[in-house]
């Protein structure tokens, strides 16, 4: 099927659905966001739409002019908290970045910008950084420009093996790593005790003091783990499985909501003793309060990465293509991996703050050694009609 017959008939579907009052209702609550978007996605990919058409569809980005400014979106906690990374770029290039935290979930962030991205408008927005199944999205709908290798020689150059080629973009021609992470457990300890097991927050003693994530593959993924199964081979069974045991743990008040970044804001006030969350986000956390902490569960974490795409329509593309490479500087990222404690996609980073401080090298959020990389795992590359059950189902028990 073609690409513009895969548009077509998407579109129609999707007049359709909008012209049913109860359908357009689930369509408005979602967002656009939830179901629809990995519909939309996994009906291009049913169709054999390889890459959404992306063969000829997108330009590479030209060398232009270095712009006075430029906007970048983020996740929360994911800057040095002076931004000097971003001051530093300024004094370097004369660039002011806008840099607005406004990510806070995957499919909410793709909600908002799907209707200006299908009309080849980004909102003055050069630059965003996506988890890796949502950075694969953009891709497949040619909503991100292709980058010019002759732009981001830091990037061929230090990019970690380990994240050179994903599977989403194998040959890193649309995306480059801003941070990679763990999910797994974060907690109050002066509320509770260490948990050692996923399923402590399945413990009837925290009923209604426990959150999960709204990113489908973090909740179901740890759940699985707690389980004994591995998410790496998960059919749609098992997640189905976890899925019942999320569903009813939702239906006895056990969860108290669910999150994307904001349970931030839930674990310092306390109305959150225990949570799936991100490693990072418990050293900014910590800084405040230092009962908040991270765990590796005895079964295991699960690993991903955020990616700086350039979207269409963005205003200043060559200078964000210019940032991008910046930030592959490793005396330029040395400073941001120790701010924000994620792991660093950047070679030359750990020898860099050896230096300065050897311990530093130790952090295990930072370089996880490989007996830390072993507990780590990802999640399963499902069908799409399988993908596309498994988040409709997540999404009625979420009630996103």
């Amino acid at each position: 099927m073609s690409e513009s017959k895969d548009r077509a008939q998407v579109e129609r579907w999707l007049d359709r659905m909008l012209a049913n009052p109860h359908s357009r209702r689930t369509l408005l609550r979602r967002g656009a966001g939830g179901a629809l978007g990995i519909s939309l996605a996994g009906f291009l990919a049913a169709c054999g739409s390889e890459g959404g058409g992306n063969k000829g569809a997108v330009q590479q980005i030209e060398k232009g002019k270095i712009a006075s400014n430029m906007f970048f979106s983020n996740w929360p906690y994911y800057m040095d908290s002076d931004q000097l990374t971003l001051k530093n770029f300024k004094k370097k290039y004369g660039t002011k970045i806008k840099y607005v935290e406004e990510i806070n979930d995957n499919d909410q962030f793709f909600g908002k910008m799907r209707p200006l991205l299908e009309n080849g408008n980004a909102g003055g927005r050069d630059m965003w950084a996506l988890t890796d199944w949502m950075a694969g999205r953009m891709i497949k709908l040619n909503y991100v420009q292709k980058l010019d290798p002759a732009g981001i020689p830091n990037v061929k150059n230090n990019l970690i093996d380990a994240l050179k080629a994903p599977a989403f973009d194998p040959n890193r021609e649309f995306s480059a790593p801003w941070q990679s992470g763990m999910t797994g457990l974060i907690y109050r300890k002066d509320k509770v005790a260490r948990p050692e097991s996923i399923n402590a927050i399945f413990d009837p003693k925290l009923k209604g003091k426990v959150t999960m994530l709204t990113e489908m593959r973090d909740t179901v993924g740890l759940t699985m783990l707690g389980m004994g199964m591995d998410p790496a081979k998960a059919t749609l069974d098992q997640a189905n499985q976890a899925l019942d045991k999320v569903d009813k743990a939702t239906r006895d008040g056990q969860i108290r909501r669910f999150t994307g970044n904001d349970y931030i804001r839930d674990l310092p006030k306390g109305d959150t003793y225990m949570c799936y969350g991100w490693s990072g986000d418990a050293t900014g956390l910590q800084a405040d309060n230092k009962n908040i902490e991270f765990v590796f569960p005895k079964e295991g974490v699960m690993i991903w990465a955020d990616n700086m795409q350039i979207p269409i329509g963005a205003p200043h593309a060559w200078t964000a293509e210019v940032f991008m490479n910046y930030v592959y500087d490793p005396e330029v990222a040395a400073p941001l991996a120790e701010a924000i404690n994620y792991v660093t996609p950047v070679k030359g980073v750990k020898e860099v703050l050896a230096k300065k401080d050897p311990k530093l090298a130790e952090n295990q959020f930072i370089f996880p050694d490989d007996k830390t990389l072993a507990t780590t795992h990802l999640f399963n590359e499902l069908s799409p009609a399988d993908e596309t059950a498994l988040n409709e189902r997540f999404q009625q028990i979420i009630g996103a």
